[in-house]
């Protein structure tokens, strides 16, 4: 059958596709090497090591850009997985830091590339496509400029760039790169993580190490758990239950819907538990819509069915067969509760208040909070609160309005495809609407996955009048 002049089939997309996947294997070892440097030197060098670590993300990101964006990708992911390990290595020998500086390594990564955003700027078509980030930006610089009217310089500064980065980098890897081809390259990492941030966090709720057990002890997060023995709620190398849920719940879809071969499969067992022992029901129901979502589709559906059974067979075992089935089943039993929960009654209360707030609620706070919960978000449950809180009811609206503009565009961008790569972005905005009301995803470490899946849905899209895609050219 004759095809259209530079028309590319399935599978030469899918060899494309894999052959820049690889690519994710260089960005790895950069960011590895740095893992590696500042895990086993930073804690001699003294207080320098935190800044050198930034600086040498940010270096990082800029080589591996120039490998490729699959390469940029892999690296910018290993470094949100490992960073905040690597950062209680060196807090537990120098003394905790407040400030959190190494946390900025992964969003100095992300930053490194932002130059060519200039380039995609000039085409109106392009722009027109990321019309609710733009929304969404526009409610950010809002935010920022009530914090500086306050005097919060560096406030002001910290949630812009925790905001922006992931957003910005977002629409630049939807502009110069393939979908196909960044979602094996996560799909590759996270295949290589799972396992080895599973074990950690089973062997952290077991017994909890000296440099975790000194980092609950001086963090302010109240939602850890206790630094004992079976009594920790899991996070492993990341920073907080919630990040460490989300990323990997993330990461358990993209291999079971993507791999194979039943290496990679089992290989996922200890993340499975891990997840369970994190304790946070958003990520668990999260996880299970966009399974169901999945079954919606021919694409999906086989696999789909039998990942939930393999799931429920998982969730009997974890109660009744190890050590853990009684904290587990201790937390599925809230589900029962309703308004009784203890977290339903907080958010209904943080309503409350800010309701009552009139003026402040009205025009909003700005980024005036203090960041207790996850790496890069607000210390409040869910972005209906965030955004209300920080950008007042009417800026506040637009910017939900634009989170669930993009997640829609992604369920619906998957029922009019149906192919298997729309279907998994489809997954992602189901899985993030149901986060939106109840967890942090707009900025920080979350951002980089809701943007980064959101982005490329909105990038499938075609552009008004344009032709042919910005064509990033590697330097080998």
């Amino acid at each position: 059958m004759a095809s259209l002049a530079g028309a590319r089939t399935e599978n030469a997309l899918r060899r494309d596709a894999a052959h820049g996947a690889r690519d994710h294997l260089i960005g790895c070892a950069a960011a590895l090497g740095a893992l590696l440097i500042a895990g086993a030197v930073g804690p001699f060098l003294g207080a320098p090591a935190r800044a050198l670590y930034v600086l040498a993300c940010a270096a990082v990101g800029w080589w591996t850009w120039r490998r490729g964006p699959s390469a940029h990708v892999g690296a910018a992911l290993l470094l949100f997985l490992f960073t905040p390990f690597v950062r209680r290595l060196v807090d537990v020998r120098l003394g905790y830091d407040t400030s959190s500086l190494m946390l900025v390594g992964p969003l100095a990564c992300l930053m490194a590339p932002l130059s060519h955003m200039l380039g995609l700027m000039t085409s109106a078509g392009r722009m027109r496509r990321m019309e609710p980030l733009l929304l969404v930006i526009a409610c950010v610089v809002y935010a920022m400029i009530l914090t500086l009217f306050k005097g919060e310089w560096m406030s002001a500064a910290r949630d812009t760039v925790k905001w922006f980065a992931p957003l910005l980098y977002a629409m630049l890897l939807a502009e110069t790169a393939d979908k196909d081809e960044i979602l094996a390259a996560v799909t590759n990492v996270f295949a290589i993580a799972l396992p080895i941030i599973g074990v950690y966090g089973v062997v952290q709720y077991v017994d909890p190490a000296v440099w975790d057990r000194y980092w609950m002890q001086n963090a302010p997060i109240t939602s850890i758990g206790q630094p004992v023995p079976y009594s920790v709620r899991v996070f492993s190398t990341m920073n907080a239950p919630a990040g460490f849920a989300t990323f990997t719940a993330v990461g358990l879809l993209l291999v079971w819907f993507r791999k194979s071969d039943w290496l990679s499969q089992i290989a996922t067992a200890p993340a499975a538990l891990a997840l369970f022992l994190s304790l946070y029901r958003t990520a668990w129901i999260s996880l299970v819509v966009a399974m169901l979502f999945c079954a919606l589709f021919r694409a999906t559906r086989g696999r789909s069915f039998v990942m939930m059974i393999g799931l429920c067979a998982a969730t009997i075992v974890a109660l009744i067969a190890t050590p853990f089935g009684e904290s587990i089943s201790a937390r599925l039993a809230t589900f029962t509760e309703g308004s009784r929960d203890g977290s339903a009654r907080e958010r209904i209360d943080q309503y409350s208040a800010l309701w009552n707030l009139s003026d402040s609620s009205l025009i909003g706070a700005g980024f005036t909070t203090v960041d207790t919960g996850v790496a890069g978000s607000q210390p409040v449950d869910g972005m209906i609160i965030a955004c209300w809180q920080s950008m007042g009811i009417v800026f506040g609206l637009i910017c939900l309005f634009a989170l669930v503009w993009v997640t829609v565009s992604a369920i619906v961008g998957a029922l009019n495809d149906g192919r298997a790569e729309s279907v998994m972005l489809g997954a992602f905005g189901a899985f993030f609407l149901v986060q939106l009301p109840l967890a942090g995803i707009g900025s920080g470490e979350a951002g980089f996955l809701f943007w980064t899946f959101m982005a490329l849905a909105l990038a499938s899209v075609p552009a008004p009048g344009l032709r042919h895609g910005f064509d990033l050219r590697r330097r080998r």
